[in-house]
């Protein structure tokens, strides 16, 4: 019982603490709280309308990092390219603090007239190896970046999740 009692005062105090943060915010928050997203809401199914409401989804998923890294991860299961969403984050973040624009300007690559570009920091010689068909052929592409670079890491390491310095 006393276990109880300490979890309903922890989570009464949760709740304080939770309708408070929403007061402080203001109206907007409490607004943006209890409006459900598209991943939420229920969608009709057979219709014109789910069909452009998956459509629109799927445009907008690649419209930042997680959306990127979650696409590069469907073809990449499709294409039997091993690797994770926390082994592919973990690396972007190393490599590009994930920027799609970042180009290093300074290590031999770049000496050499062939800098590392893209999330992954792929050079060109690379990219054009490893390109994952069914992509941009575009270097900087973050998903086409993705799919290179872990395509090259699956053949060099065994997959991008084993990949924990430059490669």
């Amino acid at each position: 019982m006393a276990t109880t009692r300490t979890q309903t005062r922890t989570t009464a105090r949760f709740r304080k603490i939770s309708f408070a943060g929403i007061v402080t915010a203001g109206a907007a928050a409490a607004a943006l709280t209890l409006v459900p997203s598209t991943a939420h809401a229920a969608e009709p199914t057979g219709t014109s309308a789910s069909v452009s409401q998956a459509a629109a989804a799927k445009a907008g998923q690649a419209d930042n990092l997680d959306g990127w890294i979650r696409e590069a991860l469907g073809i990449m299961k499709a294409k039997g390219i091993p690797g994770t969403y926390e082994g592919l984050h973990r690396n972007i973040m190393r490599e590009s603090a994930g920027n799609p624009n970042a180009q290093n300007g300074w290590d031999v690559n770049a000496q050499n007239g062939t800098p590392s570009k893209g999330l992954l920091q792929v050079i060109q010689p690379t990219f054009d190896a490893y390109h994952v068909e069914g992509t941009a052929n575009d270097l900087t592409d973050p998903v086409a970046n993705i799919t290179a670079a872990a395509n090259y890491a699956a053949d060099k390491y065994g997959s991008i999740d084993n990949v924990d310095s430059a490669y």
